[in-house]
Parts: C-alpha cells; sequence; structure tokens
C-alpha cells in the first residue's frame, strides 16, 4: 500500500486505505506544478478581541512567502474587538464586526466598513452600523459585495446589510432564530456562521445553539434574506454546529461541529439549497481524552486537503479529500504553538497556513506541501493581543 509521506509532527492514517490513497497522492501529484512558482510576500490584517474602541485593534503585517515569517507594518483603530473581518473583492473595502455586547450606547454589536488605502493598506473608517444582535462573530460578503451577512452569536440572529457602491452600509434586516440543544452550551440560538453558496442564490446560517444550518434565498439587489421554511441540515444533537466551508467543486461541503469535536461531510443540492451528510468524524486523534471544541474550518484550493482546528488539543487536524466523492482520510494532527486557535487561514498560494491562537497571543506559520497536504513549522511567529481573525491578501487593489 502507498502511504503519505512522512512529515514532522505526529500523522494519523486509517488502516485499509488501498486504492483510496492511491486514487489521492495520484491527484496531489497531478496539481503539484504550481509549487515551482517563486514565493511573493503577503499582506496580513489581525482582528483581534481587544475591547476598547480607542486602541489599536487591528493589526497589518507583512509575511514572507518563502520563509513564513512576520514583519508588523501598522497598527490602526479597527473599533472594539474587531474578531471577524472580510475584504472586498476589489480589496478596496475591509469589514468588521465588533464583537460587543453593546454598541453606540445600545444592546447589540456592531458592524464597521474601512477603506483600504491603496500603497499602505491603512484604514479609513467610512461607516458604522448596528448588527441588530449581541456579540457578532463572523461576516461574509454575498458574491456580488452588495450584501454583508452577519451571524450574532448572543443575539442568536442573523442580519443582512446592503453595501452602497462608495462602501458604505445601510441599516441591517435581521432573522431571529429560536431553540436549544442538549449540550451545556446550547441553552438558547447561537448564529456562529452566515455565507453565501457558490451559487449566491441561497446562504446559508449555522446555529451551534439549535443544531441546525438554516437556507435563505439571497436578494443581493436588495440586501434582504428570506427563509426558507425548513433547515437545510440537522446535525446529531449536542454536535454544535460552528462553521461551513464549500469545496471548489460547488456539490460538497464541510461542517465543523464545536461541541462534539467532529468533522461532517455534506453533499449538496444547489437547485434546492439542501444538504445530506456523508460522513461525520472525529477532529481529534485517536486515544485524545481531554477538553476540546472545535473552530475553524478550510479546504485548500486544490480541494484536495482539508484542515480543521481543534482548541484544547491545540492542534490543526489536516485531511485528504477524496474528490470523488468528497469523503474525507484524516492523515496528520499538528501542534499549533500556542493555546486556542480560534482562527486560521491559507496564503493565496495555497502554501502557507497561518494560524492565530487566541489565548497565547501569537500568529504562526506552517509550511504546506502541496502534494500530500502535510504541514511543517516554519520556526516563524509573531505576537499579537488576543488574535482572533486573519485575513491574508496579495495587493489593496487597484
Amino acid at each position: 500500500m502507498i502511504g503519505f509521506p512522512v512529515n514532522r509532527g505526529p500523522l494519523r492514517f486509517l488502516s485499509g486505505l488501498g486504492l483510496l490513497s492511491i486514487t489521492l497522492l495520484a491527484g496531489c501529484a497531478r496539481t503539484a506544478g504550481s509549487s515551482t512558482a517563486a514565493a511573493k510576500d503577503y499582506w496580513l490584517y489581525v482582528g483581534t478581541n481587544v475591547g476598547n474602541e480607542q486602541d489599536n485593534t487591528i493589526f497589518l503585517y507583512r509575511v514572507d512567502g518563502a520563509t513564513g515569517a512576520f514583519t508588523r507594518v501598522s497598527a490602526q483603530h479597527g473599533g472594539a474587538s474587531p474578531t471577524y473581518l472580510t475584504l472586498s473583492a476589489n480589496h478596496h473595502f475591509l469589514y468588521a464586526v465588533s464583537e460587543t455586547q453593546t454598541f453606540r450606547g445600545a444592546p447589540g454589536g456592531g458592524v464597521s466598513a474601512f477603506a483600504v488605502a491603496p500603497r499602505t493598506g491603512d484604514l479609513k473608517l467610512l461607516d458604522q452600523q448596528p448588527s441588530n444582535g449581541a456579540s457578532p462573530c463572523y461576516i461574509s460578503l454575498d458574491r456580488t459585495g452588495k450584501t454583508a451577512l452577519v451571524a450574532n452569536y448572543v443575539g442568536g440572529n442573523v442580519s443582512a446589510l446592503p453595501i452602497a457602491p462608495d462602501g458604505q452600509l445601510g441599516a441591517p434586516t435581521t432573522d431571529q432564530h429560536t431553540g436549544s440543544g442538549p449540550h451545556k452550551n446550547q441553552t438558547t440560538s447561537h448564529a456562529h456562521c452566515l455565507l453565501p453558496d457558490p451559487t449566491n442564490k441561497f446562504a446559508f446560517a449555522v446555529n451551534l445553539g439549535t443544531d441546525r444550518v438554516y437556507s435563505y434565498r439571497l436578494d443581493p439587489t436588495k440586501g434582504q434574506l428570506t427563509r426558507e421554511a425548513e433547515p437545510a441540515f440537522v446535525a446529531k444533537p449536542g454536535a454544535g454546529p460552528r462553521h461551513l466551508v464549500f469545496h471548489p467543486d460547488g456539490k460538497h461541503a464541510y461542517l465543523i461541529n464545536e461541541l462534539n469535536s467532529t468533522v461532517t461531510v455534506l453533499a449538496y443540492d444547489a437547485a434546492a439549497g439542501r444538504f445530506r451528510e456523508l460522513q461525520t468524524l472525529s477532529a481529534l486523534p485517536a486515544g485524545y481524552t481531554g477538553e476540546n471544541s472545535c473552530a475553524d474550518i478550510h479546504v485548500s484550493r486544490n480541494g484536495l486537503f482539508l484542515y480543521a482546528s481543534n482548541r484544547g488539543h491545540n492542534s490543526i487536524a489536516v485531511f485528504a479529500i477524496d474528490t470523488g466523492n468528497g469523503t474525507l482520510v484524516p492523515i496528520q494532527d499538528v501542534d499549533t504553538q500556542g493555546k486556542t486557535p480560534r482562527n486560521f487561514t491559507l496564503d493565496p498560494s495555497g502554501r502557507l497556513l497561518l494560524v492565530a491562537n487566541q489565548n497565547s497571543n501569537n500568529v504562526v506559520s506552517y509550511r504546506v506541501d502541496p502534494q500530500s497536504g502535510l504541514l511543517t513549522p516554519t520556526g516563524q511567529s509573531t505576537e499579537v493581543p488576543s488574535p482572533m481573525f486573519l485575513q491574508v491578501t496579495e495587493d489593496f487593489g487597484r
């Protein structure tokens, strides 16, 4: 049997991979040509949980694409607790949530729009709006860039905010979720993620508190969401679904479950906006019995590998993706060199993986093998106060 190449960090394998492992490795080899291109540098915005609005709360770094080294460029006023960020497709605007329970003296969190300076990456505040729910923890843009989609964790609801051509935000419209689950952290609704599907026809809200993924018809021209009568997916009771990510093929998606530390593979029906479970497996290595909660999840740009973060075990779990049916094979667990990896990201080349360790105040980098998907520490890290989210970009627009 052909196995995966050995790399630093503990590997974990399923027995009897047989033909599947050969197929996966052959697919990796066919897509490895990009690894010969020269590495380039990248820009990295880091959102933090620094609570004082007057403090510098968004940090900008240059990341060396060859070594993974970090150089701080600036520290900027990004509002209170800008824990989740997103850039517009043209990189002219950056949007951030303020993960707070009061905003402008009223209950709830906020959403800020910034103009991005084309040469320096400096941020200029354009507009702020309430999120209409406490502790917003996720923001994404629809695929036209005309609507911001926000999940409010403590508020247990989701909001859509129209975006004007100049980047400014309009007033939000909000849909409240209700319900609970059997876990002690599921006493009420906790919306944790809201993002569009690849067709931009639907948006999906992942709710940790109710074990559901809700489906919405998306109208970006009006900045509005209309909820479908039935959920798009119902997770196992107590799973606590947190984040959803689509495979590049548009036919599969992956759901990371915070409370039971699992990853669920989903088949996606793009016409109906519904999901069907194909596989659920642990994000933890066999034999681990300590406390853990999963956090973030990403698919490699070539669609061959999936990465998931564990808080408690403090690791990145690496999976190979069967490109035929989307199912997963666990291949590696890598220590994150810090505590509580709430968020991580891949650089645009797919050669570097960057991890934000919230409770040890550091961001670290790993080299990604394009053929095997395995991670190797670069030995590079940087100190950042309470890093919560990493937004990497090649440039600041033109």
